[in-house]
């Protein structure tokens, strides 16, 4: 893993030292990591809790899984996967309508279609189908139900949604998850990412993360405090190098 250094760099470092000392963040391509937070000498058990991350490291790839297979269509009713599905959420109610909602209820029912379909707990299908094959050996979900992974775990997910591999994460997947998917409603989504300035998508706010395939660059930011303009400000810095509005 090489790391960059550049003007771009510095002004990441010097903005997050200056608003939030001990974030933790780091960016990219496919190619790997450009700049982090953390150098060689950071310890190597150093893990970071990323609750707010879940659904899009566990939940949204596994979901790609079933579609891929052909055991999951988004636009079926819950009903037809098992009367429990049914009863969490109102009739009519598609994986679509879950995937594309900006609440809390959403993810929960999700969890339990796909441990539905899968036979197995959310916990064990994201680390056999998604974090085992990407090397994210470390990433997993406490006792108390709350996820906690590594910075050098938590980066080989942006860097293979930006990478020409298939699996196992299908391309197509992440094609149609990263573009709009509400027609004229707002606000706007894909499938459970959010679009941001020049193409880029991005999903959390504390921690957050961003993929901006039209750049060919990816960012993580792990704030220790209520991110406010630093978020934007890491973002524009991290993908665009210069400040953008929204």
């Amino acid at each position: 893993m090489t790391l960059q250094s550049d003007d771009r760099t510095d002004q990441i470092h010097a903005l997050v030292r200056s608003t939030d000392p001990g974030a933790a963040w780091a960016v990219g391509g496919p190619d790997g990591v450009h700049a982090s937070s953390e150098g060689a000498d950071a310890p190597p058990d150093r893990t970071y809790e990323v609750g707010g991350l879940a659904a899009v490291l566990a939940l949204w790839p596994v979901i790609g899984t079933l579609v891929e297979a052909g055991e999951l269509s988004l636009h079926t009713p819950l009903s037809a996967y098992g009367d429990g599905l049914a009863e969490a959420a109102p009739a009519g109610t598609t994986a679509h309508h879950l995937l594309t909602r900006d609440t809390a209820a959403p993810p929960g029912t999700l969890t339990r279609l796909a441990e539905h379909l899968t036979g197995s707990p959310l916990a064990r299908c994201a680390a056999d189908r998604i974090w085992t094959p990407l090397g994210m050996t470390r990433t997993r979900f406490a006792a108390d139900g709350t996820l906690h992974a590594p910075l050098a775990d938590l980066v080989r997910f942006p860097r293979h949604l930006l990478s020409p591999t298939d699996r196992p994460i299908a391309r197509s997947w992440t094609a149609d998850s990263l573009r709009i998917r509400t027609g004229e409603l707002t606000p706007a989504r894909g499938l459970l990412w959010h679009p941001a300035p020049h193409g880029a998508w991005s999903h959390g706010d504390a921690p957050a993360l961003w993929v901006a395939p039209r750049h060919h660059r990816w960012a993580l930011l792990l704030p220790t405090r209520p991110p406010g303009p630093l978020r934007r400000a890491f973002r524009d810095a991290a993908l665009f190098a210069t400040t953008t509005p929204g």
